[in-house]
């Protein structure tokens, strides 16, 4: 109960019910704090895939319902997620990310009367021992609280996002954004970030190919030199020392080579005949 002008009190109106979901495989060492944070939430829902580090005994001592689900591809892996949740308002997260309070406040507030169809939030990633503040790696928002009924998934299966497009309509559905950081806390080491990063970059080739995209050279050397005067000068991503660096660096050459990739896929007269068109102009 809450009093109002006149000394009345009305029963305060209760929020939106909240599912949240996280997608999981073998993340027993560093799915604790992701469900700690969630504690607020009405469900939470695992999907697996087939877990042998004892991911799913925690997420159901915690009181996680867990589903297990044959690997899909992360987009898809997601959308299924989110269709097996109890609630239509759903909260997105991975094994490695956790709410802060801030954020937690934020999400709660949201949920007493949504009008919008999502809501994005500021994402702060843990970088080489260094959470960056500036450039690329902030405030890197991420829609990852929404109405299901509106939005959902896309079914790319790497650099999956949110679609808010109405396809029926023609345009953008309504998102806001909320304050406090959803953290990411990656324990990956450098190596292991930079396979990931090749997989996604061969993941992000075999898609470009599929849609038919043809590379020029001047994409494929202007586009890494782009990213970094924008997210390392423009966003000041030299504010965060090297790691901030390292990793433009990386994004760069994930750019570059990715569009290699595409390229060296292609049939060697089809090469040919493009950089014979690169030439004239």
């Amino acid at each position: 109960m809450v009093t109002v002008a006149g000394g009345k009190s009305v029963k305060r109106r209760s929020r939106e019910p909240l599912s949240a979901v996280i997608i999981a495989f073998n993340e027993a060492s560093r799915i604790q704090s992701c469900l700690d944070s969630l504690e607020f939430c009405d469900e939470v829902l695992v999907l697996d895939s087939g877990s042998n580090d004892g991911t799913q005994s925690l997420c159901r001592r915690f009181g996680a319902k867990v589903v297990h689900q044959d690997w899909l591809g992360y987009g898809p892996q997601k959308r299924k997620a989110v269709e097996l949740a109890r609630h239509d308002w759903v909260l997105c997260l991975d094994a490695d990310e956790q709410v802060t309070p801030e954020l937690r406040a934020s999400i709660e507030a949201a949920m007493q009367q949504p009008v919008l169809a999502g809501f994005r939030m500021p994402r702060c990633n843990l970088f080489m021992g260094r959470w960056l503040r500036h450039g690329e790696g902030y405030p890197d928002y991420s829609l990852r609280l929404f109405d299901r009924r509106q939005l959902q998934w896309t079914a790319d299966e790497v650099h999956e996002k949110v679609d808010w497009v109405d396809a029926s309509h023609g345009h953008e559905r309504r998102v806001g954004k909320l304050k406090g950081d959803l953290l990411h806390e990656s324990a990956e080491s450098l190596e292991q970030y930079l396979l990931k990063q090749n997989r996604y970059t061969s993941l992000q080739a075999d898609n470009l190919i599929a849609r038919g995209k043809r590379i020029s050279s001047s994409k494929l050397v202007g586009s890494p030199i782009l990213r970094f005067l924008k997210f390392y000068l423009v966003r000041q991503g030299f504010r965060d020392g090297v790691p901030g660096l390292v990793h433009i660096a990386i994004g760069c050459f994930n750019s570059f080579i990715k569009y290699a990739k595409v390229r060296a896929y292609r049939k060697p007269d089809r090469i040919a005949a493009e950089n014979d068109l690169d030439e004239k102009f």
